[in-house]
């Protein structure tokens, strides 16, 4: 089985080549879609608001209802935990090429049915957009273990950390692209569909060309996970899975010498081998796999247990507070004054300030922090980028929540905006990159697609935590002062307490997960360890057990 170390061996010292890059466009764009599909939505929400739930009655444009509202911007959520959790576990099983086609597939059919969301009431077409959009967060899901693990299974163990951070990094890039195509869309049905404000004419100030905007918004999605499709179904299958799980070293180095230069193992691997010396590896193989362990077994429990404690609670926490910082977006924008009131524009108008404010927002705290991670994972370590990560985002979470009253009154605004945009650069320099990076490294080959995803579906359940609890919980403890049809909370205050105290959680559960920089994925799994007892096992049992005779 030295075969199996040589392929290996090469690719944790190959060089950085371009096939590195082209593999973090491929895997990258997948997550470029997936952050353009799940953020894009929150561009549209009013204007689905103004357009189906009109109320010539009302002072004030039309809105989703609350539980509308949750369900439109939450199913993907739902899905994408779904689709984490089987598309991880399937990559291990069936390899992760084969499913890598099918997750993007799901994604472009899903986001062009969202985009013609059908039904002959307002309640029916918000229906059937949840309907597509959670089969779309299915997709999304099934992106994040194969992402990971495909990249990790390229990279070489120098820039290993880099190369997954700048996978997720794209990310940012999605989010900025939905803001720029949002900011397009509406500015172009804004100037050729003139409209009064809501306020001088609440009817007109919503034109009916508006129900095309949204959909073009959404269907967009479809073109970048498109033009990748290609390009998925020609990278070879990982070296490591075929090496480690489908057992076949021969063909794991003919294929990485196809886009890496591994020629000298190409060329030694094509030496004809007695046929004895094919039979007993053949042999040796299904014994390795017969003694493998699995995910649910004590010897996974005692070597992985507690890294994946680690990395699901770590997780868990962080998509709490991030997911609920983007709750406050809509407050700090109003009192910015980067959006008046919603009655003195019209929906078009309303749509396209929107969109300004989520991309400046994405462009000053969201990118930079991202390419932070990618510039210094292998440099300072995932660790210390996790724990500086949970440290300062508590701290300025504090920093929002004990001042609170001093931060909301007119004068002071500025300085909440720029503590607001610190915790969403120390969030992505840290852990909602170290996170994705760390899972995708530290378990073996053949449950890394699995571990993966049961840590990222963790994160899913704390994103839909704080995507909803908070958005009840933040609502004012006075019954007048709520947004319509939600009950009194504990307010805005309370909640940054909370969410300070979930970041004090994620910072002490990183303890318990290893630093990985520098390290082979053998090394980090204990998989070389795995091989090397198993000979000495094979040796030891051809001795006499009974010494006492």
């Amino acid at each position: 089985m030295a075969h199996d170390h040589k392929v290996l061996d090469a690719l944790d010292a190959a060089k950085t080549q371009w096939y590195h890059f082209t593999a973090v466009v491929i895997a990258g764009m997948g997550f470029f879609t997936d952050a353009y599909d799940l953020f894009s939505i929150s561009l549209v929400t009013k204007l689905l608001g103004r357009v189906y739930y009109f109320n010539p009655n009302s002072n004030t444009p039309g809105s989703l209802p609350p539980n509308v509202s949750a369900a439109v911007n939450g199913v993907a959520f739902c899905g994408t935990l779904a689709g984490q959790l089987f598309f991880g576990w399937l990559g291990d099983k069936l390899g992760r090429k084969k499913v890598y086609g099918m997750t993007l597939m799901l994604m472009v059919v899903s986001c062009l049915a969202s985009g013609l969301s059908f039904g002959s009431t307002p309640n029916a077409v918000m229906a059937t957009l949840c309907f597509f959009r959670f089969w779309l967060g299915v997709g999304i899901g099934g992106d994040y273990p194969l992402s990971a693990t495909i990249m990790s299974e390229y990279a070489n163990k120098r820039t290993r950390g880099a190369f997954i951070a700048a996978v997720f990094a794209m990310q940012g890039f999605g989010n900025l692209t939905g803001g720029i195509v949002a900011i397009v869309v509406s500015a172009a049905f804004k100037s050729r569909f003139d409209a009064p404000a809501y306020k001088d004419d609440p009817a007109a100030s919503t034109v009916p060309q508006a129900d095309y905007a949204w959909r073009i918004v959404l269907m967009f999605g479809a073109i970048p996970a498109l033009l990748t499709y290609y390009w998925r179904m020609k990278m070879p299958e990982t070296a490591r899975y075929t090496a480690l799980v489908a057992k076949n070293a021969k063909q794991a180095t003919s294929d990485m010498a196809r886009v890496l230069n591994v020629d000298e193992l190409a060329v030694e691997q094509q030496k004809p081998k007695p046929a004895e010396e094919e039979e007993e590896e053949a042999l040796e193989r299904r014994r390795r796999r017969e003694e493998e362990y699995g995910l649910f077994s004590r010897q996974f429990a005692r070597r992985h247990g507690l890294h994946l404690v680690g990395t699901t609670v770590c997780w868990f926490t962080l998509d709490i507070a991030f997911y609920s910082q983007n709750l406050f977006q809509k407050d700090i924008y109003a009192a910015v004054n980067w959006l008046p009131k919603a009655e003195t524009m019209n929906a078009m108008e309303e749509m396209l300030r929107i969109s300004r404010a989520q991309t400046l927002v994405a462009l000053c705290g969201t990118i930079p922090g991202y390419w932070f991670t990618v510039f210094f994972v292998d440099v300072v370590g995932r660790f210390a980028i996790q724990l500086g990560g949970f440290f300062f985002m508590t701290a300025f979470m504090l920093g929002l929540a004990v001042p609170y009253h001093h931060w909301t009154t007119p004068g002071h605004h500025v300085g909440f905006v720029v503590m607001y945009a610190f915790t969403f650069f120390f969030a992505n320099f840290g852990p909602n990159s170290t996170t994705f990076v760390v899972p995708a490294e530290i378990f073996p080959a053949r449950l890394r697609s699995t571990c993966h995803g049961i840590s990222s579906a963790a994160g899913k359940c704390g994103a839909i935590v704080g995507s909803f609890g908070f958005l009840y919980a933040a609502q004012s403890t006075d019954p007048a002062k709520t947004d319509a049809g939600y009950p009194p909370g504990i307010g805005v205050r309370n909640s940054l307490f909370v969410l300070a105290g979930c970041n004090v959680i994620g910072f002490l559960f990183t303890f318990l997960v290893p630093e990985s920089k520098g390290k082979s994925l053998e090394e980090l799994s204990g998989e070389n360890e795995d091989e090397e007892a198993a000979p000495a096992q094979s040796n030891q049992q051809t001795v006499p057990t009974d010494l006492s005779e």
